[in-house]
């Protein structure tokens, strides 16, 4: 039998971490580097100084007051310094016996009265000073600094760092005249003489090599999956002449708005060609996306294919059901076919039916939440897969949705939606190989949205308002957040509010609704509410995305400052669909103890002083950088971990441009900075 190897704790720390090749180990970069190459003196040195001194241990004892800590005097001979730990072992102790010569390192404290080190390093003294600027990597447990430092070097010297630039092109631009090998050991180990802003804020030249490398590898990534996409079949699907996608036109209560129009040209455009569409629509909420998704479906239905529409909750998943029901329903019963619903919740009897459906092809739209994509559910002709909130599902989800074609050598079309308009910087990378429509206006009847910032100190003139907004007959949303840290806290934090609510207004129905409803309740209490007669609805963010309420016309979001950018946006975005002046009040945690920070401030500001969706999106990017705007923990999309979007947009405009010549000249070399960079990720590009 093969003998199989067991790894050591450090080992298993390092894959982990994702450390598993050499040149992961070479790219894992410090995040800080701390100056050990001088011994200075006390004597010469200022208060908040991180500082390295040779001194002399003259008392060591542990105290117990305030609390216990071991508390070490040492003298370096021009001043003395207190060194306090209030954690320690036995041998720290023994080490820091009274006599004992050491070497200390760490930030100076005090001054006026004594100096003090809390919790500094230390080893024995003596010994050469290191030559360069000692690095402090990321880690998790079990992974000390010393292991990983040995890890990263040895990675770093094995590593095959051969430059794959084309010949010539490091002569474009200025930083690449730093080689790759360079660039990493100096990051590694800098010099003493380096100026550490350069280093902290990614200037200096040697970052510049690496973040050109890195963008150059995305944008290589995204091109070749592009074209393998292109390489692929699709069936084309037309629309026919008095088919029913003229019959849906014709017979909407609505006029379509001139970018509706334009949109729903660019993606029947796409779905006629027999190249698989690879297309994000993305719209302000409430712009009107359902119908050109709607309508895109009724092309493939024409063409005698189906369609399926995934959304990421039960609710939102509902709403585009009774919509496109609503519209699809009576113009495709003549035809004997229907629109089916598939969600994790459904009765065993119901969903028997709708999965016979979906087989014998009866189903020409099916709907549904991650459902859609579970292995029961077999289509009889896929031709058109539409994702809604598309950030919002795994890569992994949305390879299985296009994996339910069954035709070999075919894949579906694919329609992403989002409500999050993508930054312009964004789109020329993250989603580089995608074709982007965009709906830039606003269904007219809209009505605006006063946004109002209130201290949660004045609950009662909210109230007052929302008692106000009844008595017209208005309904009114009050959202909760959803503490992470504890769901028993953020449940208690929604009832809470719900019990005050009902109690300040007697006679009016109230409702609650929060993620961990049992799925009839949470339909029971969105149907009182979308029917009108709840007028108040407390919810946790189930209702973020797809809930419309036109006779809605107050929001009120509890704890503002706990809400990212977009989610703000988008709950505001759940009142105004009516003709009601509509308000979206913004209650945020005043008072010492809820004193802000500066990303929250600005995103509470960016809301108060704008409602256009592209403008937010741009304004989130800078607050939060791309990986949170993305969703990325959830997407496999190998994230930028050195480039920035929007600093580095001159070597972004570089990558993008080489890299089409580097895939069609240097093919080799393309494929080898790809694997360089991204290893095994790449494949999740092509979601």
């Amino acid at each position: 039998m093969p003998e199989t190897t067991v790894l050591s704790a450090p080992q298993k720390a390092l894959q982990k971490l994702g450390l598993t090749r050499d040149i992961d180990l070479a790219l894992h970069l410090p995040l800080r580097y701390e100056d050990e190459t001088r011994v200075v003196t006390l004597r010469d040195s200022r208060e908040g100084d991180t500082v390295q001194i040779e001194a002399t241990v003259t008392a060591c004892e542990i105290v117990y007051r305030p609390r216990r800590q071991l508390m070490v005097t040492v003298d370096d001979g021009s001043d003395t310094c207190m060194l306090r730990f209030f954690s320690f072992y036995p041998s720290q102790q023994k080490a820091l016996a009274v006599g004992t010569r050491v070497r200390v390192r760490g930030e100076l404290k005090g001054g006026f009265v004594a100096w003090q080190m809390i919790h500094p390093s230390f080893r024995p003294a003596g010994g050469e000073l290191p030559s360069a600027l000692t690095p402090v990597y990321p880690t998790v447990a079990a992974l000390p600094q010393t292991y990983l430092r040995k890890a990263v070097l040895g990675g770093l010297a094995r590593a095959d760092l051969g430059d794959t630039f084309p010949p010539g092109v490091s002569d474009t631009l200025k930083p690449l005249v730093w080689p790759l090998r360079e660039a990493l050991t100096f990051l590694h180990q800098p010099t003493p003489d380096v100026a550490l802003a350069t280093l902290e804020d990614r200037t200096h030249p040697a970052w510049q090599r690496l973040k050109a490398e890195e963008l150059l590898a995305q944008q290589l990534s995204q091109l070749q999956s592009k074209r393998e996409r292109e390489a692929l079949c699709s069936p084309a699907l037309v629309a026919q002449r008095k088919g029913l996608h003229e019959q849906l036109l014709a017979a909407l209560p609505f006029q379509l708005t001139a970018a509706q129009r334009r949109v729903s040209e660019e993606i029947a455009h796409d779905l006629g060609r027999k190249v698989p569409m690879h297309r994000l629509l993305q719209g302000d909420v409430g712009s009107g996306k359902t119908i050109v998704a709607a309508l895109a479906a009724s092309i493939a239905t024409d063409a005698g294919w189906q369609c399926a529409l995934m959304a990421p909750t039960e609710i939102l998943a509902e709403q585009h059901f009774r919509k496109l029901i609503g519209w699809l329903d009576p113009l495709l019963a003549p035809k004997g076919l229907r629109v089916a619903w598939l969600t994790g919740s459904q009765k065993k009897k119901e969903r028997t039916e709708m999965l016979s459906l979906v087989a014998n092809g009866e189903a020409a739209l099916v709907i549904g939440t991650h459902a859609v994509i579970q292995d029961q559910v077999q289509f009889k002709k896929l031709g058109l897969a539409v994702i809604d909130e598309q950030h919002r599902f795994g890569v992994a989800q949305r390879l299985a949705l296009r994996a339910k074609m069954t035709e070999p050598g075919q894949e579906p079309h694919l329609l992403m939606m989002s409500a999050t308009p993508i930054p312009r910087t964004l789109a020329m990378s993250y989603y580089a190989d995608l074709d982007v429509s965009t709906i830039d206006e606003l269904p007219p009847g809209r009505t605006p949205v006063i946004t109002k910032l209130i201290a949660d100190t004045r609950r009662d003139e909210v109230t007052e308002r929302i008692r106000a907004q009844v008595a017209h007959g208005r309904q009114v949303y009050w959202v909760c957040p959803l503490i992470e840290e504890s769901e028993t806290l953020d449940l208690t934090n929604a009832t809470a509010t719900h019990e005050a609510l009902s109690a300040a207004l007697p006679g009016v129905m109230v409702g609650l609704l929060h993620s961990r409803m049992p799925a009839p309740e949470k339909k029971a209490m969105m149907s009182l509410f979308t029917s009108g007669q709840m007028s108040v609805l407390v919810a946790t963010t189930v209702i973020e995305v797809g809930v419309d309420v036109p006779n809605a016309s107050l929001m009120v979001i509890e704890h503002a400052e706990r809400f990212g950018l977009s989610q703000l946006h988008q709950l505001r975005g759940r009142v105004g669909r009516g003709a009601a002046a509509s308000a979206c009040i913004l209650l945020f945690a005043a008072g010492e103890a809820g004193r802000l920070g500066d990303s929250a401030t600005a995103r509470l500001k960016a809301m108060v002083q704008t409602a256009d969706g592209f403008e937010i999106a741009r304004r989130d990017l800078e607050i939060r950088g791309p990986g949170e705007f993305l969703g990325a923990r959830q997407s496999g999309a190998p994230l930028l971990r050195f480039a920035d979007l929007v600093l580095d947009a001159q070597l972004l405009e570089w990558a993008r441009q080489l890299a089409p010549l580097m895939l069609d000249r240097h093919p080799e070399l393309a494929q080898k900075h790809v694997a360089r960079w991204l290893g095994g990720k790449s494949e999740y590009l092509k979601a």
